[in-house]
């Protein structure tokens, strides 16, 4: 067997590569620097070492390690991910995709792929900053929106409430982040808002003898005199209906996503029972009797399988635009009716939903109490009443 010369000897050992030596967790490897700690895994009770490298400078290991020590003691460490915001967001809403309602879900997919992703979506999720995250907002006010304008306050505030819930989840679910950046950035300053206009009791009376004359008028009606939703209105079912207990009985909502009629779910999740006056009554009766009357006009043309309280002239569902456009065109026609000289009172511009208000508004200054009212607008707590109608309590 052949034996190295000395000479070969000492070669080989100046040819061996030593390992970088570490001191205290630091180790420099290349031009950057690394650290390495022990964390304890919860499941099995054995520490394992963890190793985080990239740093610039020795001291931004050494700080580094000191946190993912005290972090490691408290049981808080987070292992380093690669993932960026953009991927965890999707990553999220496909987790949350089956227990968030389908218009939910579309309105967080939208704000996360217009308003986030564009933005901050490239960052690695773990090195995000609460800095980052006002800027996103700041930018988004002033030039979010389309054509370069700024977006609404209210739209800023829920990219805010979104990001902080999928931030939420990243501390505490999926547990790559320590705390939630979004829950220290600077939100915009919201503006005063000035109390809404709500229609008095006569300004209503108005507007349904307006709204008579139109095969909807009954849809107005329950919508006055239940506070119910839109979406809920429009999921009645005559058998949700029980004209001799005089009763409505809520137990669903509808939308329309993608063009495609989507229907769930209340949005407490919860049904309720809604007890309706002798007037109100009498109105759904009349109004059962003229879709009946539509139902043998349009003979074999009706669709409407589902008997459903609401539908066009040949039985299909509402769309639910067609409700809230037709609010505002029958107010835009009386008052032009009134300008034009024929004697009547100009009627206040006002939504759908302000209908719903109305009602909640009325019940309270009658001294209805106040739980009694969030039963009947389908409030998941009372306290969501108190904080929408605290004006009207206060008065």
């Amino acid at each position: 067997m052949a034996r190295n010369t000395p000479g070969q000897a000492g070669a080989a050992r100046s040819q061996v590569v030593r390992a970088p030596k570490v001191r205290d967790g630091i180790v420099k490897r290349g031009k950057t620097w690394s650290y390495v700690i022990r964390v304890r895994d919860p499941e099995t009770g054995r520490s394992r070492p963890r190793w985080v490298g990239g740093f610039a400078t020795e001291a931004d290991a050494k700080s580094a390690r000191d946190q993912a020590r005290v972090a490691a003691h408290t049981g808080q460490y987070v292992d380093r991910s690669p993932i960026t915001v953009g991927t965890y967001l999707d990553q999220w809403i496909a987790a949350h995709a089956i227990e968030i309602k389908p218009k939910t879900l579309q309105d967080y997919r939208h704000l996360i792929n217009r308003h986030v992703k564009p933005n901050i979506g490239a960052l690695r999720l773990q090195a995000v900053r609460p800095a980052q995250i006002t800027k996103l907002y700041r930018d988004l006010l002033t030039a979010g929106g389309k054509s370069g304008a700024g977006l609404s306050p209210r739209t800023v505030e829920y990219v805010h409430a979104v990001l902080r819930k999928a931030l939420r989840d990243a501390v505490m679910v999926d547990q790559l982040l320590p705390s939630n950046p979004a829950d220290r950035a600077k939100r915009p300053r919201k503006p005063a808002r000035e109390r809404g206009q709500v229609w008095t009791a006569r300004q209503l009376r108005l507007f349904l003898d307006v709204a008579k004359t139109h095969r909807l008028f009954a849809f107005y009606h329950l919508a006055a005199y239940t506070g119910a939703r839109r979406g809920e209105l429009l999921n009645l079912r005559w058998r949700d209906i029980d004209l001799a207990s005089a009763e409505v009985h809520i137990s669903g909502s509808t939308a329309v996503i993608g063009g495609a009629r989507i229907e769930g779910t209340t949005k407490s999740g919860r049904s309720r029972t809604v007890s309706i006056d002798a007037g109100t009554v009498q109105v759904l009766r009349e109004h059962h009797a003229r879709q009946a009357e539509d139902r043998l006009t349009a003979g074999p043309q009706w669709s409407g399988s589902d008997q459903y309280v609401f539908t066009t002239g040949s039985g299909s569902p509402i769309h639910p635009d067609t409700v809230s456009s037709l609010m505002a065109d029958l107010i835009k026609t009386h008052n032009a009716a009134v300008r034009a000289g024929v004697a009547g009172e100009l009627l206040p511009h006002a939504r759908l939903h302000d209908l719903r208000h109305l009602h909640a508004t009325t019940l309270l200054l009658a001294g209805v109490p106040v739980h009694v009212v969030a039963a009947r607008l389908g409030h998941a707590d009372p306290s969501v009443t108190l904080r929408v109608y605290a004006h009207v309590i206060r008065d």
